[in-house]
């Protein structure tokens, strides 16, 4: 079962049938064990699956009283944020084809930590699945101006929040981790 962005009712019986859900945050060429994990976890508590694309592209501008969320693009390439959801949704679709559990994937907008929290309060979620971050400067950058959504889920909400690693470890004796 997918869906992308649902209208309002569509969003309020959908998210009738996914209380208590397990939400799993997922990036384009996350791999795939993130997924699994949260695959894994949905199974233990028998809860449905909700997998997460956050177009950061975009910002709300302002929530309908019904819930419905108007966004606006940062900038004009307004592709990027739905490409990227469509990579996400086609992953998820490949690796849940012949699951047992209810599942669905939706796009959120804006700040992922803000968006996840969001979601999971509406939802009711028993758990957060989220990856640690890829290795490099780029992304030392972005979470120093941002911070980490693992830590900033951990410190803003009372749900369980699952960080996957998302492969390669760091030796115990390399002092410094982002060496990229």
């Amino acid at each position: 079962m997918t869906d992308s962005t649902p209208r309002a009712a569509e969003e309020a019986a959908q998210n009738a049938a996914l209380q208590k859900a397990v939400i799993v945050g997922i990036q384009p060429g996350q791999p795939p064990h993130v997924l699994d994990e949260a695959l894994r976890y949905a199974r233990l508590l028998s809860a449905p699956l909700v997998v997460v694309h956050v177009d950061v592209t975009r910002f709300v501008t302002y929530e309908d009283p019904d819930g419905y969320v108007h966004s606006a693009p940062i900038d004009l390439n307004l592709d990027a944020g739905a490409a990227e959801f469509e990579d996400v949704q086609r992953a998820a679709e490949q690796a849940l084809a012949d699951v047992d559990v209810p599942w669905t994937a939706r796009q959120l907008v804006g700040d992922p930590a803000l968006a996840i929290k969001q979601l999971a309060e509406k939802l009711d979620a028993q758990l957060i699945v989220v990856g640690t971050r890829k290795r490099g400067l780029g992304e030392s950058i972005r979470e120093f101006f941002t911070g980490s959504v693992a830590a900033r889920l951990a410190h803003r909400q009372h749900r369980s929040v699952l960080v996957v690693p998302q492969g390669d470890t760091v030796p115990d004796d390399q002092k410094d981790i982002w060496t990229e």
